[in-house]
């Protein structure tokens, strides 16, 4: 149950900075872009009507008096000037082609200087360059290009042309969105299921290391439970012989050394691969030894414990009973015999 909250915070956390981003962002820098283009698509006259429409109502500046030309030619340059009577050249670039220099904006100075403006005002949907932008704060020319000009002239376009160009920004945005929601759920998904799976996996690790955990311990705490025998007491009788009825049992060393148990357990590995119903053994571990078979559970399983019960060191061994191939059944895990 963590492992599902754990992916769900996760794809939450990740869709909100996803929507904050694309929204707070991303549709700001859609609607500037979409608003250019949109201004660039103006007729030449409509937009040097909202420039100085624009200058006029947030900068105070009025057109100075004999200079409105009502010519159907094309101008680029206008004088405006402010309450203090200071005149200021605007100089328009309409379109988004523009990428403007260090010559352009001298240009534009030192026109502004004989026509006795204390300054100019460059205005483009374009860009300036960097060392246009130098040369404008030299010849005293401000520069209102690109993500600057959208804001200003924003609240005088046409109310359709507006609603379109936030429309469009808006419906990309909530597109984006929905898609960012998608790969926050799948990317959740995948975080639950890789933690779940891990979990499991450890699990199945702790459950195969414990029946060797607990044969590890079981010698030394049957020497620890063994009285202390005095120095004088005599040797202790030995072991008695094995039953009569168990004369086939091999290995009857229980404990016996590091290379007698490989030794032992080769054999079992190579005699269980002969009984029928069997088509592989290999050990896995020290304590547990996988089977290969192509026959049921209950069949072989007699088989395979009277083998394995053949060595008392290996009596208590877990095995692994691998599913047959192209059955779908789960891998199966017995003992022979507990301590």
């Amino acid at each position: 149950m963590f492992s599902w909250i754990l992916a769900l915070l996760l794809a939450l956390i990740v869709w909100t900075l996803c929507t904050a981003w694309f929204w707070l962002v991303k549709r700001r820098r859609k609607e500037t872009r979409l608003g250019l283009n949109a201004l660039a698509g103006m007729h030449w006259r409509d937009f040097s009507e909202i420039v100085r429409r624009a200058m006029r109502e947030q900068r105070g500046l009025q057109d100075v008096p004999g200079e409105v030309d009502d010519s159907r030619e094309p101008r680029s340059d206008f004088l405006m000037r402010d309450d203090q009577q200071q005149r200021w050249l605007l100089s328009c670039k309409h379109g988004r082609a523009y990428r403007i220099g260090t010559a352009a904006v001298n240009e534009l100075g030192a026109a502004a200087r004989l026509a006795g403006a204390r300054g100019g005002i460059l205005i483009t949907e374009g860009m300036v360059e960097r060392d246009g932008r130098s040369a404008a704060e030299k010849q005293g020319v401000e520069v209102l290009d690109g993500h600057l000009l959208w804001p200003l002239l924003q609240p005088y376009l046409p109310g359709d042309m507006e609603s379109q160009v936030k429309t469009a920004a808006r419906r990309e945005a909530i597109r984006r969105i929905s898609i960012a929601a998608l790969g926050s759920l799948t990317l959740g998904l995948l975080v639950g299921m890789g933690y779940l799976t891990s979990r499991m996996d450890h699990a199945t690790v702790a459950e195969a290391e414990a029946p060797a955990r607990a044969a590890g311990a079981t010698p030394a705490a049957s020497v620890a439970a063994q009285p202390a025998l005095s120095p004088a007491a005599p040797d202790p009788a030995p072991s008695a012989a094995p039953a009569a009825g168990t004369p086939g049992i091999l290995g009857d060393d229980a404990d016996p050394d590091p290379a007698t148990l490989a030794r032992y357990q080769k054999e079992l590995a190579r005699t269980l691969a002969t009984q029928p119903g069997v088509l592989s053994a290999f050990w896995l571990t020290r304590q547990t030894l996988a089977v290969n078979r192509n026959d049921d559970i209950d069949t072989i399983w007699p088989r395979v414990c009277n083998e394995v019960k053949r060595y008392p060191s290996l009596r208590t061994v877990r095995i692994q009973l691998n599913p047959r191939v192209g059955v779908d059944e789960p891998v199966r895990w017995r003992q022979c015999a507990t301590l």
